[in-house]
């Protein structure tokens, strides 16, 4: 009986993950092998040509969309590490309340924090609307339905999964390993650099997982504050599957969009050395 009471103990997960993962996935792949329509129904055919109509209408979107999450992540881990090595080494008693002021925002809707983000940006509002009032900026200037909107708005909504890995990662780097650096006549970048860069990789591999996945599938930032030429693959796949009704396509797009970014994930784990990650982890 010990030996399987660690296997009892995760048949709740595993049946989870089956239930609410497993059968959802092997659902959807074999609806993008279907062919038909709504009103009359969909049947197995096994079209894998699918894929290639899939990905032949919508390279534009899945290319535009690897591209904002990666400009997104890009200023994420900018931002989010300094941030992170603020509070690890100078947040002091009141680290608790800096985090606490990091999440409060999710407090709120993810969808409404965007919407205000919307209000904030517009032409007229209270941001650019004051500043043109001033003469501050030409009368024809605007921000919405721009790169600038749709990538400024994942990096805010995503930020904090980006810092909160960094910040647990470099939490446990010990105080005395960098005053040993300084010792050895290191500087402080060098002992950044040498000790502290190289610790805190499993937060930063975290983070740019956490990040660049969910920022890449976004369909929300793309509508509220892009335009036409803002479409992400997340609204195209919410389109298709909902307003289209073409299971199919919006199943393979799904799939598509799944191996890209699995492929993309083991390059970027390669080309920053998934044993130096858990080398660094380990210590």
């Amino acid at each position: 009986m010990k030996r399987l009471t660690p296997y009892l103990l995760a048949l709740p997960s595993w049946m989870w993950l089956a239930v609410f993962l497993v059968v959802p996935m092997a659902a959807m792949a074999s609806v993008s092998l279907q062919t038909g329509n709504a009103i009359d129904g969909f049947a197995m055919t096994f079209s894998f040509s699918n894929y290639a109509d899939a990905l032949g209408r919508y390279s534009t979107q899945l290319v535009r969309s690897l591209w904002y999450g990666g400009l997104a992540t890009v200023a994420m881990l900018v931002i989010g590490y300094p941030v992170a090595y603020w509070i690890a080494f100078k947040g002091g008693s009141r680290k608790s309340v800096y985090l606490f002021l990091l999440l409060l925002p999710f407090f709120v809707s993810f969808v409404l924090r965007t919407i205000s983000w919307g209000f904030l940006l517009a032409d007229d509002g209270v941001v650019f609307g004051t500043l043109k009032g001033w003469g501050l900026l030409p009368a024809d200037f605007h921000v919405l339905a721009t790169t600038v909107a749709v990538v400024g708005g994942l990096t805010y909504n995503f930020l904090p999964f980006m810092i909160l890995p960094i910040y647990v990662a470099l939490e446990r780097v010990d105080p005395r390993v960098v005053e040993a650096a300084y010792d050895l006549y290191a500087s402080r970048t060098a002992a950044f650099r040498r000790v502290v860069l190289p610790l805190s990789l499993p937060g930063v591999f975290a983070g740019v997982l956490m990040t660049f996945v969910p920022a890449t599938a976004d369909p929300v930032n793309a509508q509220v504050l892009g335009g036409t030429g803002n479409t992400m693959i997340g609204n195209i796949i919410q389109t298709e599957y909902l307003t289209n009704l073409n299971y199919p396509t919006a199943s393979a797009l799904s799939f598509t969009l799944m191996a890209v970014l699995l492929i993309g994930i083991f390059i970027y784990a390669r080309a920053l050395g998934t044993e130096n990650v858990l080398e660094a982890a380990a210590r």
